[in-house]
């Protein structure tokens, strides 16, 4: 990463219906997650609902700032979204537009496109890091990084792994310096 401070996050994640399994198992967390980021930094995230739900509706609970980057027309929206760009690609492409807006993207749990939007910010020497525990690709994927911190041996970039929302925080302000 170059030496500007972060100031745009991503977070990558579960979709699905906040109430159900597996982001309700999440939920307390990933507000928690909304809230510290939204004190310190504009939030990027796919804009729908889910992870994406929850933590916009952190961000949106202190005054932060939260910008959903929708696939198709953007119809489906979640409420805590400042901005909304309806990019009109599919969910795959979408998530190239969000990680080429970030500084730092951070995922928690999710399916297959996490995993995509995981590599995608790799590829394009985006520090990740890995909100372990919340399952999904976020949990699988560290089992395969080399040295524990990269995803091939060209080493763009760290990912990498916290515990906790502190552990989070704590990583993002080491980098942006």
């Amino acid at each position: 990463m170059d030496t500007r401070q972060v100031k745009n996050v991503g977070v990558i994640g579960y979709s699905g219906n906040p109430k159900e399994t597996p982001v309700k198992e999440i939920a307390e967390l990933c507000l928690k997650l909304g809230e510290e980021l939204g004190k310190r930094y504009n939030v990027f995230t796919g804009g729908r609902d889910g992870v994406m739900e929850l933590v916009s509706k952190g961000v949106k609970s202190v005054g932060g700032f939260c910008v959903g980057v929708l696939p198709w027309e953007g119809e489906d929206s979640n409420e805590y979204n400042d901005v909304v760009i309806k990019t009109g690609l599919d969910f795959q492409m979408r998530s190239f537009i969000l990680v080429k807006s970030v500084d730092a993207v951070i995922s928690v749990g999710g399916e297959i496109g996490t995993a995509i939007e995981i590599l995608a910010a790799y590829a394009n020497k985006k520090p990740v890091i890995l909100l372990r525990g919340t399952g999904g690709w976020t949990d699988r994927i560290a089992d395969v990084l080399i040295d524990g911190k990269y995803l091939d041996n060209r080493k763009l970039v760290e990912v990498y792994q916290a515990m906790s929302v502190e552990d989070v925080v704590e990583i993002l302000e080491r980098i942006a310096k």
